[in-house]
């Protein structure tokens, strides 16, 4: 078939490349001037399985009423007379009971894993070189109650599969020498020795040069506008993508198949259609520091949990990355809230960078309520979804990817996992299909 893919982050190169590897023949538009130019830049850059526990949990309602109104929160959410905004927090709030919470994560270990171990074999195939560092991730909490309530997550992770060993705060230092400084301030962390750490950005640049020298199609600087559609009911489908070329003229491209891979952007596109995606973009900042002192700058990648931030090594830098502010598709960055994360690095490893010049940057990541992406069917039946993971999209990408093109072709994903328009095998029920329409 021929199949276009609208996106090209890592979720969006990732479904192409399968696709691709499946024999079909894939476009890809994006209207960025090349892959991986928006959410997938620069973000936090771990491979966290063991970061399945979703925001929406039992906790959350009252942090996030304890951060209202401070700017450098973990978690901001300016009020703005948006239905979209408060519908979603609605249904965040409805997600924060423990059996919700205990579900959602079955399903992001689930497909965390599978990822995981879709992006090992893919790493082999390909030899794409990102900074990628196989040293496991340390959560460390400064907390004790953080710590505490953290521990029937970390066992429900470990029944699940996910190897997240509670631990000692003389194993956090042990594990990473460079938290010897603030040793009186931890508590207690766990560790994950298969998870890891690597920059995005080069791996999905790597991977859509692989795809293009392998038939795939990019083409960038073109803007998507609408999908255009024909019939009624069961018989209803896409029959082309309408885009603004780099000349700027209105063309309509057709195509067998469409995936709908555009991070926060998708649900605008979706909406026209009736189909109503819960996503609101989250405003994730990053900040990139040069290492100055290689001893003194960590090697494993670490979550603070405290100030919800993540610290990965790559190469000759170090990128930690971040907080969350609910404010509608700005990008603009918020003085008060890069500070904040230059302030806590610079305590955690004072003299490990350059924290004079840092590079900061901010991206919208597509967060659903529960944190569980939309991957699979629509009521129309050649457009498929793949958008909505959130915090995860590094993680989630390349199993996404694999699975999404198993769908296309017919087949049935390799993971237990409620895919969208599909039926859920659950070990005592049928789960039926995730809802996405009104």
């Amino acid at each position: 078939m021929k199949v276009i893919v609208l996106g090209s982050g890592i979720i969006g190169t990732a479904s192409a490349w399968f696709l691709n590897k499946a024999g079909h023949d894939v476009t890809v538009i994006d209207r960025q001037p090349g892959a991986a130019q928006e959410t997938s830049f620069a973000n936090g850059c771990q491979i966290s399985v063991s970061h399945a526990e979703p925001w929406a949990n039992p906790a959350a309602p009252m942090k996030v009423l304890k951060w209202l109104g401070k700017e450098d929160a973990p978690l901001l959410y300016r009020f703005r007379p948006e239905w979209l905004q408060w519908k979603w927090a609605l249904n965040f709030l409805r997600e924060c009971t423990p059996g919700r919470t205990n579900e959602n994560i079955h399903q992001i270990v689930a497909l965390c894993e599978y990822s995981r171990q879709t992006l090992v074999g893919l790493r082999a195939e390909t030899g794409i070189e990102y900074d990628n560092l196989n040293r496991g991730i340390l959560h460390f909490y400064t907390d004790q109650k953080e710590f505490d309530d953290s521990l029937p997550a970390a066992k429900l992770m470990r029944d699940l599969g996910c190897p997240r060993d509670s631990i000692s705060a003389d194993e956090v230092v042990r594990i990473e020498p460079a938290l010897a400084s603030i040793r009186d301030k931890i508590v207690g962390g766990d560790f994950t020795a298969n998870d890891e750490s690597g920059d995005v950005y080069k791996f999905t640049s790597g991977l859509a040069q692989k795809s293009a020298a392998a038939g795939v199609n990019f083409q960038f600087n073109t803007t998507v506008t609408r999908l255009i559609t024909e019939g009624t009911g069961a018989s209803a489908k896409i029959t082309g993508v309408e885009v603004i070329t780099p000349e700027g003229r209105h063309e309509v491209l057709h195509a067998d198949a469409f995936v709908l891979a555009m991070g926060s952007f998708s649900t605008a596109l979706a909406k026209p259609l009736g189909i109503d995606l819960m996503i609101y973009p989250g405003k994730g900042y990053s900040a990139t520091y040069k290492v100055t002192d290689t001893a003194a700058a960590p090697s494993v990648s670490l979550t603070d949990d405290g100030y919800k931030l993540v610290v990965s090594r790559l190469g000759d830098r170090l990128r930690v990355a971040g907080t969350c502010e609910l404010n509608g598709y700005t990008r603009d960055l918020n003085t008060a809230r890069c500070e904040a994360i230059t302030r806590r690095t610079r305590e955690l490893f004072p003299d490990a960078c350059d924290y004079d010049n840092p590079t900061y940057w901010t991206g919208l990541r597509p967060l659903t309520p529960s944190n569980v992406p939309y991957i699979g069917k629509t009521k129309f039946s050649n457009l498929f979804l793949n958008t909505g993971h959130g915090t995860l999209g590094w993680t989630m990408g390349c199993g996404s990817g694999r699975a999404l093109a198993d769908i296309v072709s017919g087949h049935q994903p390799e993971v237990n996992f409620r895919f969208t328009g599909m039926p859920y095998q659950t070990s005592d029920r049928i789960i039926t299909p995730q809802s996405i329409t009104a």
